[in-house]
């Protein structure tokens, strides 16, 4: 191939290669569809590459069918020297497509054909994607998700809750629809986390992205005061049994949601969520899902049996410690303010020789000395004032040896 000349006005201005759908603007370039579409949607460009003319985000493209058949055959002739023939295009998607294909969506002997069409569809570009929102496509599968959840139908699931992390939700058309079923439609995506299906880490993973985005625009609702327990042991069965990164850190945000109302904190206690947090903390995640772990086990680390939940764990301080000054300033607070909390609640002989075992106290010790914030600084000195009369005879807090305990 390298030995050929290829044509200049077969490349395009873009991309450089050959065109395999030629169209022009209306600046009089012609550019190879995909290139110009991608130029114009996912960036911040308004003008013609070549002429710096304006153009808009959605503009006319003429399909350029001569030089495309120049192209094609000029393709065929060379392909013994390794060119690839280039095939005929298929028009592009627009709106009105879409709504027929969604007319086919709610005709039984259509619907598996249809949705998967839709998947393939919002997998191909960004402007597929654009018409779809535009047609209503992402109401269109909150409903089939409910739908399905009435009639305990699984099949086409997988598919609808792939092009809802296609498309952006929620758009202006489908916000009044979240607000308005917000109820209905968490209970359709409850269901869906209990059901066994064929690509399990997927469809879970899919089902709290879409819940996360759910409950960010119903922010002024109460969408997340009203969580039934059953949530909350699904979720937490979620992040047991395993997802992708992507869908713990999902599931993760919605539990730290989810801790502004006091009821909901029995029902994730009572779902063994804490426990469950501090395994998954074991297994060494992002920084992101640390924080997240750390936030949530923070909140119900202020109720009782939050506290005797989390000393049930035989790892809990261990964990909670190696995140002081480890991971992040977010997530060295958060350590602290868990540990500030056990000790002032459940100081036991055995929980303050644990904290000493594990290097607890000689990271609060550090922290005493390092530049942080104020306020950690005050509470990590608190607690090992708090303390002092059974870790004083530790190396790590020789540096305080002038410590007493307040006067009560």
């Amino acid at each position: 191939m390298d030995d050929i000349e290829i044509p200049q006005y077969f490349i395009c201005p873009i991309s450089l290669q050959i065109m395999k759908d030629p169209v022009t603007t209306i600046t009089g370039i012609t550019y190879d569809r995909e290139s110009i579409e991608q130029w114009l949607l996912t960036s911040k460009n308004t003008t013609c590459p070549i002429t710096k003319q304006p153009l808009q985000k959605d503009p006319d493209l003429t399909p350029y069918h001569t030089l495309r058949r120049l192209i094609q055959c000029w393709c065929t002739q060379n392909a013994s020297h390794g060119i690839d023939r280039i095939p005929t295009p298929k028009p592009p998607l627009d709106k009105f497509q879409v709504l027929q294909l969604i007319k086919h969506l709610w005709q039984t002997e259509h619907q598996l054909k249809t949705i998967k069409q839709l998947v393939s569809l919002a997998a191909e570009n960004e402007k597929n994607r654009k018409y779809m929102i535009e047609a209503g496509v992402p109401t269109e599968m909150l409903v089939f998700i409910v739908t399905c959840f009435k009639q305990g139908q699984i099949d086409g699931l997988e598919e609808a809750l792939g092009i809802l992390n296609f498309i952006q939700i929620p758009s202006t058309e489908t916000k009044p629809i979240l607000l308005e079923n917000h109820d209905l439609i968490v209970k359709s995506l409850t269901w869906v986390l209990g059901c066994e299906m064929k690509n399990q880490v997927t469809v879970k993973s899919h089902t709290m992205l879409v819940l996360k985005t759910i409950i960010e625009a119903c922010t002024r609702s109460n969408v997340l005061e009203l969580m039934s327990p059953e949530f909350f042991e699904r979720v937490v069965k979620v992040l047991r049994s395993g997802i992708t990164q992507q869908g713990i850190n999902a599931a993760l945000d919605v539990l730290l949601e989810a801790c502004a109302w006091s009821r909901n904190l029995i029902r994730m206690i009572e779902a063994n969520t804490v426990f469950e947090l501090i395994e998954l903390e074991l297994s060494f995640p992002e920084k992101k899902t640390t924080e997240l772990i750390l936030g949530i086990l923070c909140n119900l680390c202020s109720c009782p049996d939050g506290r005797a939940q989390f000393l049930s764990h035989r790892g809990s301080i261990a964990v909670v410690s190696m995140k002081i000054l480890g991971v992040s300033p977010r997530a060295g607070d958060r350590a602290v303010l868990i540990l500030s909390m056990i000790c002032k609640f459940f100081g036991t002989y055995m929980v303050l020789q644990e904290m000493l075992k594990v290097g607890a106290v000689e990271k609060l010790s550090s922290l005493t000395k390092i530049d942080c914030a104020s306020f950690l600084k005050e509470e990590a000195s608190e607690i090992l004032r708090l303390h002092f009369p059974e870790w004083k005879d530790s190396p790590c807090i020789d540096g305080f040896q002038g410590l007493r305990v307040k006067p009560r």
